[in-house]
């Protein structure tokens, strides 16, 4: 998916016509279609399955490379975009529910961090085989195959759920999980800022800004994937909101426009703070909620993070619009602010530590 985005702009733009209403429009159907998914695809892992769910997420993905392909111009282009957004909310709901459900409610924060590593390290390096395989169309053709073969893989590997006789069923989601996607979506906020802006941002001041969103991505990932687990040994409170001042302390610095060493250090404290919350958040909610509505629950986060990153980014290009570039940066540490207040009615105020099943018999 990394690879196909890196060239969709320029291909919708110089190949196709497209105007630049129209590269973002395309780029944000995908936003829409998934948050809309969200509310089906919990339903699907929790009343057919895991495994149903995330092949139906690859399925998607590949019929979304195979349209790219096609010669519909445009019209490929938005159906393609929309299948997309389809596979990204099943594939991901399944993926989630299923990990916690191998490792075991007692290693949930770590098991979605590592989940979270794969779809970020995916998605980082799209952009570099993107550029090695050259057009688009060979882009598209490779996530095709890729998905293709995920989806021949994952066909083979077992799973052992059963759905209960109430799984399938849209729920209202509950005050509890509403608050903790509402502390999830503010906490995404700065998303769009960091992606859209960051380099824009850093031109005038030593234009680091693609060394700085290296350094975001690299110590998001280090942290993910080595200290993922922190949220299962130690309080989910202390992992959240210390993520969250690491991620303030770095938005702040970035917005005074700081030398190119200490942007690169900031960034880096940023895609280190971020690593925590959603797993802290997401990992207490799964441990409460009922096996069976595990799915449910996954996609509901998921469609707070897709309605909360598709404000922002119309927030923070109105507001760098009116007022500059730094003002984006501070108003998605605001949002981190209003992060803290509702993940205070979600995380548990007494910490206990899920034991491990025991080896004796």
């Amino acid at each position: 998916m990394g690879a196909v985005l890196f060239a969709l702009a320029p291909h919708v733009r110089h190949d196709l016509g497209g105007s630049d209403r129209t590269v973002g429009f395309v780029i944000g159907i995908f936003s829409v279609v998934a948050l809309c998914s969200r509310f089906f695809s919990g339903p699907l892992a929790d009343g057919k399955g895991r495994k149903v769910a995330f092949l139906t997420g690859l399925g998607c993905c590949a019929v979304a490379g195979a349209v790219y392909l096609l010669p519909f111009g445009l019209t490929g282009i938005w159906i393609g975009r929309c299948f997309q957004g389809m596979g990204e909310a099943c594939l991901y709901t399944g993926a989630a529910a299923w990990v916690v459900e191998l490792a075991g409610t007692h290693r949930s924060a770590q098991a979605l961090g590592y989940l979270s590593s794969g779809i970020w390290g995916g998605l980082a390096a799209g952009p570099v085989v993107g550029q090695w395989l050259g057009t688009f169309e060979r882009a598209a053709f490779f996530q095709l195959i890729a998905a293709g073969v995920s989806f021949l893989l994952l066909t083979r590997v077992p799973e052992h759920y059963i759905p209960h006789e109430d799984g399938g069923r849209f729920r209202w989601p509950s005050r509890s999980l509403l608050m903790a996607g509402l502390s999830v979506g503010f906490v995404n906020v700065h998303y769009p800022v960091i992606t859209g802006f960051l380099v824009l941002h850093l031109e005038r001041y030593g234009n680091s800004g693609h060394a700085a969103l290296v350094a975001y991505a690299g110590a998001m990932l280090f942290s993910r994937f080595f200290l993922g687990g922190l949220p299962d040994r130690v309080h989910p409170r202390i992992t959240f909101y210390g993520g969250l001042f690491s991620m303030a302390t770095g938005l702040i610095v970035l917005a005074v426009g700081p030398s190119p060493v200490v942007a690169v250090a900031s960034a880096a404290l940023l895609g280190f703070g971020f690593s925590f919350p959603f797993s802290s958040i997401a990992s207490s909610v799964m441990r409460h909620a009922h096996r069976h509505e595990r799915g449910s629950t996954v996609g509901t986060l998921g469609a707070f993070y897709d309605l909360f990153v598709g404000a922002g980014s119309f927030a923070a290009g109105s507001i760098s619009h009116q007022f500059g570039y730094p003002s984006a940066f501070v108003m998605a540490a605001v949002a981190l602010l209003a992060s803290a207040v509702a993940a205070w009615f979600v995380l548990p105020r007494r910490h206990t530590p899920v034991l491990q099943p025991s080896s004796v018999v």
